[in-house]
C-alpha cells in the first residue's frame, strides 16, 4: 500500500512520527510536505493527498492540521475522496470499514504522537466490507457525490 502524508505547519509536529508508523508497517510513504513549520494553508495540502490518491501515486492518505477539521472539509470537496476526522481507534477503522474513508485527517493540536500512531495503524490495517449493506450505502452516497457535481 501506499499512503500519501501531508500536512499544514499545525499537522507539522505529528507528521514525522506518522510517516514513521507508516513505513514501520512495510508501507511505501509519500511525503506532500510541509517541509517545516513556516505557515501554510491546509487546503493546499488537502489537495495534494487528495489529487495523490485520485490519480493513483497513492492508495490511502493522511492529512494532518491544527485540528484536522479544515483538512477534513477541504479533502471532502474532491469527487472519489472520502475523508473522515478520527481522534480514536474504532471511528478510524470503522471508517474504512463500513464507510470506504479513503483519507484520514487528524488534528496535531487535538491528540499526541502515542494516540496519533494508534490511529494510523487502525486505519491502515482496515479494509472495506465490501457486502450488501455496506456496498448499498456506499453507492447512495456516491450518488449524492455524483448528483451534486458540476
Amino acid at each position: 500500500m501506499r499512503v500519501a502524508v501531508a500536512c499544514d505547519h499545525g499537522g507539522f509536529p505529528l507528521k514525522e512520527p506518522i510517516l514513521k508508523t507508516i513505513q514501520c508497517l512495510g508501507y511505501e510513504t509519500i511525503d506532500l510536505g510541509a517541509f517545516d513549520e513556516e505557515k501554510t494553508d491546509y487546503p493546499d495540502y488537502a489537495q495534494k493527498a487528495g489529487e495523490a490518491i485520485l490519480t493513483g501515486k497513492a492508495d490511502r492518505a493522511v492529512v494532518i492540521c491544527g485540528s484536522g477539521v479544515g483538512a477534513c472539509i477541504a479533502a471532502n470537496k474532491m469527487k472519489g475522496i472520502y475523508a473522515c476526522l478520527c481522534h480514536d481507534t474504532y471511528s478510524a477503522h470503522q471508517g474504512v470499514e463500513h464507510d470506504n474513508m479513503n483519507v484520514l485527517c487528524l488534528g496535531a493540536r487535538i491528540v499526541g504522537v502515542e494516540l496519533a500512531v494508534e490511529i494510523v495503524k487502525n486505519f491502515l490495517s482496515a479494509k472495506f466490507l465490501n457486502t450488501d449493506n455496506y456496498l448499498r450505502r456506499f453507492k447512495k452516497i456516491q450518488n449524492i457525490e455524483n448528483n451534486n457535481s458540476e
